[in-house]
């Protein structure tokens, strides 16, 4: 089977052509292929598919074989696979994901994708439709028991679930420990994406990430979009925020009066290869 390795800032996946490989148990190859010493290595493995409602389909799963709803850096890397192998030659096209319709805007350089901008849609705030188990009907600076320690927590879906808490400083940040206590917490139902960021100044912060599923990655976009989101709510930044990741930045701004979040960003193509599944 034929692949391509991405990554949008450090988020990295492997790349499948659903319109040429056609593959049975996809989640126990996902867990195959994602393992970083007996496989390919990346935090999951995306399927690019054939939509009857967009442009094209993208099939997401993570490196545990679970099928997730939405991918902000994959979604940019699906963008330039597209175009970049002459699926399409248009610049603004359309990518379903778990049913949803995401609208991107390619900008080329030399023939090649260099950096797409997304419509991310609106971002999702009622507790039950993100879904967390609350008495209010959203959640925002609302406190959370995790390991007999009490952070304080908005929540926020973006097609997918994440619990964004501010915290003073990222780097010495036990995300280890934390990340998956804040995952399978009860208050969770279908898991969550847990978010830890610093605010620097009101047009910048930084975030490290525990995605549902995977552990720590390099970057997630809903994840700073959500972060985003979260920080405009609790006033702590302007409506257009640079988020610093391990892996790079991603720039998002959330148009209040649209109510839409726009997420930009690279994409990148590491290597391609064959491998025997």
């Amino acid at each position: 089977m034929k692949f391509t390795k991405m990554h949008g800032c450090g988020n990295d996946y492997v790349y499948i052509n659903g319109f040429e490989e056609k593959v049975e148990n996809k989640s126990e190859i996902v867990i195959k292929l994602s393992d970083r010493h007996f496989g390919i290595g990346g935090d999951g493995v995306i399927f690019i598919n054939p939509s009857k409602i967009a442009d094209f389909e993208m099939e997401m799963y993570n490196a545990d074989g679970t099928r997730a709803e939405m991918c902000g850096n994959g979604i940019r890397c699906v963008a330039k696979f597209v175009y970049d192998k002459g699926l399409t030659d248009k610049k603004n096209i359309s990518i379903e994901s778990f049913g949803k319709i995401k609208y991107l805007e390619l900008t080329v350089e030399d023939g090649k994708v260099a950096m797409v901008r997304v419509n991310m849609g609106a971002p999702e705030l009622i507790a039950e439709n993100v879904p967390v188990i609350s008495e209010n009907e959203k959640v925002i600076d609302e406190e959370i028991e995790v390991d007999d320690k009490i952070y304080h927590m908005t929540a926020v879906s973006m097609g997918n679930p994440h619990a964004v808490v501010f915290v003073n400083d990222v780097n010495d940040f036990p995300l280890e420990t934390v990340g998956p206590k804040f995952e399978h917490h009860v208050r969770f139902p279908k898991r969550v994406n847990a978010e830890f960021v610093r605010v620097v100044d009101r047009k910048n912060v930084e975030m490290r990430v525990w995605e549902r599923g995977t552990g720590e990655t390099f970057a997630c976009g809903t994840g700073c979009c959500a972060t985003v989101v979260a920080c405009i709510l609790n006033g702590l930044t302007e409506e257009q925020v640079t988020v610093k990741l391990l892996g790079g930045s991603l720039v998002i701004q959330w148009d209040r009066e649209q109510n839409l979040v726009y997420m930009t960003g690279p994409a990148a193509t590491v290597f391609e290869g064959e491998v025997d599944l």
